[in-house]
């Protein structure tokens, strides 16, 4: 089983190399697909130099379209869309494939993610992160079939943020299973600028469009 690790990335020269690592780590035979989305420092150049396939946007055209741009370049049986900020944990690829194998009934499997505090942060500065691992819908934990997309769609390019609980809601309308696995994969950064803290107007706008998204599902 092939798997295709995508990170959608603008400006990521302070942590991708972090992320590059943690995906050689893993001892896979991996296509490692950088979508540099306008950047306009080295991210380029660092993803190269780990030998990941680079493509570019010209313009910033937001993290979603960039999903999508590596989604449509992947040539992986499944695929994995890693942020620049987040590390995998090292054996965690191969154990994923190997329990998506096992079950040819599942479309995805989801494993848990544990925050840590970016080390240039300070203590002081109010930031409370989750002390223990947990499933969030975080697409870094997440490893899907490429096949899957087939029925869903795309991620849905006029949302911004939660793009992943909309998919989320589309394989469930798709009748798509999605296997948890008792295992911690992905080491989530908190930092200051995480997209989250950034763009939260934005945020909450495309929340309100998944929720209408999904009620109307259960219709």
């Amino acid at each position: 089983m092939k798997i295709s690790v995508i990170i959608p990335v603008r400006n990521g020269s302070n942590y991708l190399k972090e992320a590059l690592e943690s995906i050689a780590a893993q001892g896979l035979d991996t296509e490692t697909i950088v979508v540099d989305d306008g950047s306009v420092d080295n991210t380029a150049e660092i993803a190269a130099a780990f030998g990941a396939r680079v493509l570019r946007h010209p313009e910033s055209r937001g993290q979603v379209v960039a999903k999508n741009t590596g989604l449509a370049a992947a040539t992986g049986d499944c695929v994995l869309f890693l942020d620049h900020d987040d590390r995998i944990r090292e054996g965690a690829l191969r154990t994923m494939g190997e329990a998506l194998q096992a079950h040819p009934e599942a479309a995805a499997v989801q494993a848990k993610v544990k925050d840590f505090l970016s080390p240039e942060i300070g203590r002081m500065d109010g930031t409370v992160i989750r002390p223990d691992a947990y499933y969030g819908l975080f697409t870094g934990a997440i490893l899907i079939r490429r096949e899957a997309f087939a029925k869903t769609g795309p991620f849905p390019e006029n949302i911004h943020d939660g793009e992943i609980i909309y998919w989320h809601t589309r394989m469930e309308q798709c009748g798509l299973a999605i296997l948890k696995l008792d295992l911690v994969s992905t080491d989530r950064r908190i930092h200051n600028t995480n997209f989250g803290k950034t763009n939260k107007e934005k945020e909450y706008k495309d929340f309100a469009t998944i929720l209408r998204a999904r009620l109307k599902g259960k219709k």
